[in-house]
């Protein structure tokens, strides 16, 4: 693929066997070396990598090949290259969040989801772009530049995890780790045609990741399919003593579905009839929908109209959580500081408005506003009151049906700047995914297909919280259909 060394686009079971053994000569350092060179070849096109690791990657994979050598087992990842969105914290590397408030802040530790990924064989190649603070559906906020989508550079990758999903998607780099917070792993993963997976909450440790909204905040993988992504995902996953929300588990007891055993529930409120741009996703769902029909499993038709309610809520809650978590940025204990100042709180607003780009004021704002005194009782209690009810409603619907499969995204990728001057159209684009993070439940998409101007399409599976499992047995099998699964891009070098 791509005309370089084809080692790295092999299954990631596959290439990480090949590693342990011995008798084969596929190293962790080849991989690491095809992976950087991949990097430095294509990613002047795409601005994917915020900063390469090389270094690290290097050290990382001279440890997992000495343990194969001697005979020791490196993980079940060893050797696989791993892109790390710039929002989770590696300890001596720079960690930006895709903003000029942290300055060249340095991480003293390890986030928790990077280091098993590490203990278990990864190595990082680099720390990829982002939304400024993940606030964002098209890595156009960065204030490091966008990135651009592999299948297509005049259009977005999605957001906020775009960075890491054109990495996987243009094949520099086999798994990457995002963040979603209300879709930021999937709509980028079905914009750029890879499988992106937001888990449970809970399952994944958010210790070490730069907190957006910590009530919907999650951790999880990104890859060419559903295995690698699985993998990926059983390597980071398990109760972690320094996040208190997380939990355990079993993944491995929910696999092998039958597909003519399922109830597919379809929600009447995600249709997307009357959506200008809408016609592809909805046709790709169907043709979906119709194929898994015809395995034998059963149409469950739900009503959540809650449903309609999702943008408006999460965008009081996820803002008013960021108004708090953001507080910390103040120029006095890390990251940038303004020259001058009259007093404290001069330096604190001074060096809010150098360091902060425009979105994450916009919602700090409106985040504060929600949470002001005589305006809490009118917006942020009534909004978390709704999504309390809205995840009832979830409960309801999966008493009915097994899973849920709907479109990841209402459209296939727009061009860049085309709505960056129209907050509450990029803010619809995550119409089809802030539900899951509301009500906590675990989503994966899937690329199916793309437009007749060849752009990808994602379909999306969700499931009732802790299984997990189940929603990636049903995606694999819908990977599988034909018109679906991973397609690189065309790319030159």
């Amino acid at each position: 693929m791509f005309g370089f060394d084809d080692s790295l686009d092999l299954p990631v079971a596959e290439m990480a066997q090949r590693v342990r053994d011995k008798d084969n000569p596929l190293t962790a350092s080849k991989l690491v070396e095809t992976s950087l060179l991949r990097i430095e070849t294509l990613d002047a096109a795409y601005g994917a990598f915020l900063r390469r690791t090389g270094d690290l990657a290097r050290e990382q994979a001279a440890a997992v090949d000495a343990k194969a050598e001697a005979g020791e087992d490196p993980g079940p990842l060893a050797g696989v290259p791993l892109a790390v969105k710039d929002n989770l914290a590696v300890p001596g590397v720079p960690l930006t969040c895709g903003s000029k408030i942290l300055g060249e802040y340095i991480p003293p530790t390890w986030a928790t989801s990077v280091k098993r990924a590490v203990d278990a064989g990864a190595c990082i190649v680099g720390k990829t772009n982002l939304d400024e603070f993940a606030m964002g559906s098209s890595t156009e906020n960065s204030a490091f530049g966008p990135t651009r989508n592999p299948h297509g550079t005049a259009f977005v990758p999605g957001g906020s995890s775009g960075g890491s999903a054109a990495a996987v998607a243009s094949g520099m780099a086999p798994l990457a780790l995002g963040s979603d917070t209300g879709g930021s792993i999937r709509q980028p993963a079905a914009l750029c045609g890879i499988t992106g997976m937001k888990p449970t909450y809970g399952r994944v440790s958010r210790n070490g990741l730069v907190a957006f909204a910590s009530s919907l905040d999650q951790v999880g993988p990104m890859a060419r399919s559903c295995a690698d992504a699985r993998a990926l995902l059983e390597a980071i996953e398990g109760v972690d003593p320094l996040d208190a929300t997380t939990r355990g588990y079993d993944t491995a007891a929910q696999n092998g579905v039958d597909l003519g055993s399922l109830r597919i529930g379809r929600v009447t409120e995600f249709a997307l009839d009357d959506v200008p741009g809408g016609e592809p996703a909805q046709a790709a769902v169907e043709r979906v929908r119709s194929a898994l029909f015809e395995t034998g499993a059963t149409d469950a038709e739900l009503s959540l109209p809650l449903v309609q309610a999702s943008i408006p809520v999460y965008y009081l809650v996820a803002p008013a959580e960021a108004s708090s978590n953001l507080a910390r940025y103040d120029g006095v204990r890390y990251g940038h500081r303004a020259e001058g100042g009259a007093d404290l709180m001069d330096l604190y607003a001074r060096t809010r408005e150098e360091g902060f780009g425009e979105e994450v004021k916009r919602r700090i704002l409106i985040g504060t506003f929600a949470l002001s005194a005589g305006y809490a009782d009118a917006y942020y209690k009534k909004a978390m009151a709704t999504r309390a009810a809205l995840r009832a409603q979830f409960d309801s619907a999966f008493a009915e049906c097994d899973v849920i499969v709907s479109a990841t995204t209402p459209t296939c990728a727009f061009k860049i700047g085309e709505k960056a001057d129209d907050p509450l159209a990029m803010y619809l684009c995550d119409v089809l995914t802030v539900a899951a993070n509301l009500a906590g439940l675990p989503a994966v998409s899937v690329p199916c297909g793309k437009t007749a101007e060849g752009l990808p399409l994602g379909i999306q599976v969700w499931g009732p919280p802790g299984r997990d499992g189940l929603v990636f047995d049903v995606a694999e099998q819908l990977e599988a259909m034909d018109g679906c699964g991973y397609e690189a891009p065309e790319v030159t070098s």
